[in-house]
């Protein structure tokens, strides 16, 4: 009798959405469990508490407040450690935090340099600092994922390596990027823990953590 394999992903509590992602891995196990396999969900706010995590999410929040609280409590290197060797998602500030270069960022704001990308925040404008839209992404089965925007950054540059998942349309017309992938590395302009809908968390979890992956950028 072999006994189920244990994977523990972590939730950076530093400042953020971090309860609602862990309500929200918790509940897309719940409601459809992986055979074979016991997860564990948990608040990281230590390098200790990261080094015993499989996997990572980076939560939405304030990308300037995020960045210092991890200068402050050292987190910052191991936090760019554990990219190079794990899976990751960040999901808006989280995506800010792991980009390589943000172009209206503050001078003493962190980058932690996982995806090779150029981010610009709140990059929608005043007018739409929160909106929704739909998105049909093929690795979700059944209707397409209602993508919550609020105060969104977006991938203002991709560098080789890097996938582009997703676009979504301006009111002028013109598209940007709003989902990425290198390797093991996710990030999201959106927040998919806030659109009652757990398949993005179960994908992150199939897809990355457990490393069901099929993708060439994850090769």
């Amino acid at each position: 009798m072999t006994s189920d394999r244990q994977l523990r992903v972590g939730v950076l509590a530093l400042q953020g959405a971090f309860r609602e992602h862990l309500e929200y891995l918790a509940q897309a196990v719940a409601a459809a469990p992986f055979p074979g396999i016991q997860w564990h969900f948990c608040e990281v706010k230590t390098p200790a508490e990261l080094e015993r995590c499989d996997g990572l999410v980076i939560p939405g929040g304030e990308s300037t407040a995020m960045s210092l609280i991890a200068q402050r409590t050292g987190m910052v290197e191991p936090l760019r450690d554990y990219c190079t060797t794990h899976p990751v998602w960040g999901t808006c500030a989280g995506l800010i935090l792991l980009a390589t270069t943000i172009v209206d960022g503050k001078p003493d704001q962190v980058a932690l340099g996982a995806l090779d990308v150029e981010v610009r925040r709140n990059a929608f404008g005043r007018q739409l600092d929160s909106f929704t839209a739909p998105v049909a992404f093929p690795w979700l089965k059944g209707e397409p994922f209602e993508t919550v925007f609020i105060r969104a950054p977006v991938v203002t540059k991709v560098e080789p390596g890097v996938e582009v998942l997703s676009t979504v349309e301006r009111g002028d017309g013109s598209k940007v990027v709003v989902a990425v992938r290198q390797r093991r590395v996710l990030g999201t302009s959106f927040h998919p823990e806030l659109a009652g809908d757990y398949r993005f968390h179960r994908w992150f979890l199939s897809e990355f953590v457990v490393g069901d992956s099929a993708s060439p950028a994850s090769a």
